[in-house]
């Protein structure tokens, strides 16, 4: 092969790199203008109804609320909560006012926030679909109870995470059915250091949390 022909297979690679057999010849400007407009193709967006904002702003990790009272107790999931300060440690939840826990929890001011993995799917989604009014949950899922250290709530055994609370402050659980509860003791597993938990998307359907990625050098001390 001559270096003619060596050029012309150049060329030709150059050619279906940049998607033109016209035989155009392709400049840094050509590219840059062939790559923007594939990522505004893939970026492309739909209008989506505001309610549904959820599947993209759900703010951590579905969990398992257990709750005692007068002898009663139950479980419920929830995925609406949010870490609110770190000394006192703090916990903003929304807990709907039609939930059998929303009493035990007010009255009590108290539960155990309780974190499962993927092992426990299919007790997260049978919780939630059915009411401690007419069951107990822990013995209808095969759930452990554990007496706690600080409340008088359960803790559920399976949980890879278990976090004591009680209210710290009911200012807008009237008009927002939100609780704000501090967290007064914490139970963890000592492994998997990172567990597969679920996240819910709505529409029946969880993102398991994935890979991790670390950035802990590029951070100020103060911000970690």
């Amino acid at each position: 092969m001559g270096p003619a022909d060596r050029a012309r297979r150049r060329l030709s690679r150059c050619r279906g790199m940049a998607g033109n057999p016209d035989g155009r010849v392709v400049v840094l400007g050509d590219w840059r203008a062939i790559i923007g407009t594939r990522i505004l193709k893939r970026m492309a967006k739909i209008e989506m109804p505001v309610s549904q904002i959820r599947r993209y702003l759900e703010p951590g990790p579905i969990v398992l609320v257990s709750s005692a009272l007068a002898g009663a107790r139950n479980i419920m999931t929830m995925g609406w909560h949010t870490v609110m300060e770190f000394t006192p440690s703090l916990v903003g939840c929304v807990i709907a006012g039609g939930n059998h826990s929303f009493d035990l929890i007010r009255k009590s001011r108290e539960c155990v926030i309780n974190l499962p993995t993927t092992a426990l799917t299919d007790a997260v989604v049978g919780v939630g679909n059915t009411t401690g009014a007419e069951i107990d949950k822990f013995d209808r899922f095969g759930l452990t109870a554990q007496k706690a250290d600080r409340v008088t709530a359960p803790l559920i055994v399976e949980c890879h995470a278990n976090f004591e609370c009680r209210l710290a402050d009911d200012a807008l659980v009237d008009e927002y059915n939100f609780f704000i509860f501090e967290v007064v003791k914490a139970h963890v597993a000592k492994s998997p250091k990172h567990p597969e938990t679920l996240h819910y998307k709505g529409d029946g359907v969880f993102m398991v949390s994935g890979k991790i990625i670390s950035r802990r050098s590029h951070f100020r001390p103060d911000m970690l």
